[in-house]
Formats: C-alpha cells, structure tokens, sequence
C-alpha cells in the first residue's frame, strides 16, 4: 500500500512552477519520504529529466555548492539549457549550508527551465534565509506529523478508514458503542502520536524510536546546529512545557523552572516553535477590561512527542491528563490543514472556549473528552456566541452528533472547518 499524504497532491501540482518548492517541517516526518516520492512520480514515471540528491552527504553538497557547480552537475545529468520541459532537481536537506539560498535565488532567476523541490528542517536560520534570498521564488509548504486520517492509512485500517470518511451521516446522542473501533485507534495515536517511522512500528517498539528522533533533534538541532549551549537548561524548558502541555503559562514560570533569563526564554520558545516542537495559542480578544489578553497557552504539536518527554505512554483508564491530549488532538487536526490564526478565549469571570478560528468568519470551538456531557460544558461556548453575535459554535466531543440551538455537537473524527 502506498503511504501518500495528504499534501502530496498538492505538492505534485507545484511542478509546472518554476518556483522554488520548499518543504519545511521537523526531522522525521517524511519530508524526504515525499522527494523521493516526487522524483518517482515525476522522473521516473514520467520520464522528465531530473536528478535527486541528499545533502547530508557532503560530496553530494560539493555538486551544488555553487552555481557553477549545480549547472555543471545537471548538464552531466541530462539538462540541456535549450530543453522546453522542465529539468527537476530534488534537494533533501538544504538547510545544512547558511549560503546555499544564494545558489538557489541564481537558479530560479537565470535557469527558467528548472524545477527545484528543497527539503529542510525548519529553524530561525532557515527562516532568515529564505525571507532574505528566494523573497517571491518560493512556495514555502509545511510538513507535519500525519493526520489521524494518514496514519489510518499508514496502518492500513481500511474499514476504519472508511467508517471515518462516513461519520458526518450519523447522528445522535450516544454514539460512542457505534464508533468504538475509531475510538480504540484515536486513543493509540494520541499516546504514540502521528511520527512515520512511529506509526509504522510495533507497540512496544514506539517509545524506543521516539528517544531516538529526539536524541538526534537535541543533538543536530538544538546543539550542532543552532548552537544551544544551555542544552540542559532548554531540557528543563521542554519537560515543563510537557508537563503542562495545553496550560496556560507565564513566561515568568518559566524562567523560573528554566534557570534561564526572561530574553533567553522567548528565544528558545521560538526556536522550538520554529523547529516545529510546540505551537503556542494567543488569547482572542476585543476588550481589554473583560477579556484576557497576555497569557498564552503552549501545545506540544505532537502528543507523542510529548509522552516522550513527560514518560508517560500509559492508556487513558491511567492517567488524568487525556483531556489535554485530545484538546491537543484537536489544535495539531486543524494546525495541518491548514488553520493558522487560531486563538483560545476567556472573559474575567473564567468563562472559557478552548479555540477560536479567525478568518473569514469567526468559529469559536470548544473541546471535552467526554462521552457524558452536561450544560456546564456549554457554557463558554453560550457566552462567546452572545457576546461576538455569532450563529454557530462547535463542541467536538466522544458520542453526540447533533446540533442545539446555535451549538453543533461533532466527534472528532471529521474536522472540516
């Protein structure tokens, strides 16, 4: 069975643009899984001219290193700087070399009849790089952990795929008997989380590799290559944010717990936000007076990753903190497709809504791990809807599926906002 993500589609569309295709995302999520996928699809299938190389490989790097050298390379390869149809280059792991945008910026600018698909591990350089050298020459596409539906594929769960894609056509009250297969896998990807190489392997193997991509990202990350220096100090920052995965935090807290000075700990937060650990969610606000405004909350984008870090892969019936999960389950569904301006709400008398979709309409979203709900679970969602005059709010749940009044009751399993 091929393991096709969601995003290769879109991804395989890009190569009539001679833009440059970047795909960003943390190490081992599949960034170089989707390449040579691309250059299998385009290359070979296809029989377009290209060429693949990895640039962990430092001779590889020594082919492209600088202009000259990158068009001599393609020439050897097929390229004929005449030809009408695109030559494709594929890249993996550009961001090694802090000049190599450059070479790339004089690729897209004098060789119009080259495709360049680059793969890297997204950091504050990369970032730098790309705003400062390829401004308008790139499609920047990020590369996550799978969704719930890819790592259903990954497993090769084909029935359960299935009742997924037709859980929007049931309806009621208690549903959590109807849809205990769903929830038996929904509870595995929330402990091991939504990593390839994790979701692929056995049980008792998961934790294992989860020390070993982490061990590689404190080392060539963190330390090689963005030069951390407090390494056990940002350890300490990582295990806190684990802990209280989906809190609210203070930065002060942090440093307290850290050791580390108030500019160094907004650094790191962005580092690890950049390298696609954590993803922190702003309060929404329009009035100061009556709403919060400046404490934000922190979600490890990955729940495994974040077992990982807390030691904790025991199932739900064992622990107190699946209520966090899930509301993470939730964020991470909508963070990889596509949702970016998302916000959490609270007013001064503690009333809450756990997310607020902004964009053309404002979505307020309220999230429970719960099969039994009561009307105290909708108050939040009751307040924000009268408070922004909206029509319909949402609270994803384990067993309704109906709507009351202005709230939609959905499972979790079909987040299509």
């Amino acid at each position: 069975m091929i393991k096709n993500r969601i995003i290769s589609e879109e991804l395989l569309n890009q190569k009539d643009s001679n833009k440059i295709s970047l795909l960003i995302g943390a190490r081992q999520v599949g960034k170089t899984t989707l390449l040579k996928q691309l250059h299998e699809k385009i290359c070979v299938e296809s029989g377009k001219k290209g060429l693949f190389l990895d640039l962990d490989i430092f001779t590889n790097f020594e082919k492209v290193s600088t202009f000259e050298n990158l068009l001599n390379t393609i020439k050897l390869n097929g390229y004929e700087e005449k030809q009408k149809d695109f030559f494709y280059l594929f890249l993996d792991e550009f961001q090694r070399y802090s000049d190599f945008s450059i070479t790339l910026k004089n690729v897209f600018d004098n060789l119009k009849n080259v495709k360049v698909y680059a793969s890297g591990s997204s950091s504050i350089k990369i970032k730098s790089q790309v705003q400062e050298s390829l401004a308008g020459r790139k499609i920047i596409n990020k590369i996550y952990p799978l969704t719930f539906e890819e790592y259903l594929q990954f497993q090769e769960k084909t029935n359960i795929l299935e009742q997924m894609k037709n859980i929007a056509k049931i309806k009621g009250a208690q549903l959590d008997k109807t849809t205990k297969e769903l929830r038996k896998e929904l509870e595995s990807f929330l402990i091991f989380g939504g990593y390839p190489e994790v979701a692929l392997s056995k049980k008792g193997e998961k934790p294992k590799i989860l020390e070993g991509i982490f061990d590689l990202y404190i080392k060539k990350d963190l330390v090689e290559y963005l030069n951390i220096r407090k390494i056990v100090n940002v350890k300490k920052l990582i295990e806190f944010l684990a802990i209280n995965h989906g809190q609210k935090i203070k930065y002060e807290e942090l440093c307290q717990v850290s050791s580390l000075d108030y500019k160094e700990v907004l650094n790191y937060l962005d580092i690890l936000e950049e390298t696609f650990l954590i993803t922190t969610v702003r309060p929404f606000y329009r009035n100061k007076n009556k709403e919060l405004v400046k404490v934000p909350k922190i979600y490890f984008i990955d729940s495994g990753v974040r077992n990982y870090f807390i030691k904790n892969f025991n199932e739900s019936r064992l622990r107190g903190d699946f209520g966090y999960l899930f509301e993470g389950f939730v964020l991470s569904e909508l963070i990889k497709k596509g949702k970016e301006e998302i916000k959490f709400w609270q007013n001064k008398n503690r009333q809450e809504v756990d997310f607020v979709l902004e964009g053309k309409e404002i979505i307020p979203i309220e999230v429970k791990f719960k099969d039994n709900l009561k009307s105290d679970d909708e108050i939040g969602l009751k307040v924000f809807l009268e408070e922004y005059k909206l029509k319909e709010g949402y609270l994803i749940n384990l067993s309704s599926q109906e709507k009351k009044g202005k709230i939609s009751f959905i499972l979790p399993f079909d987040l299509g906002f």
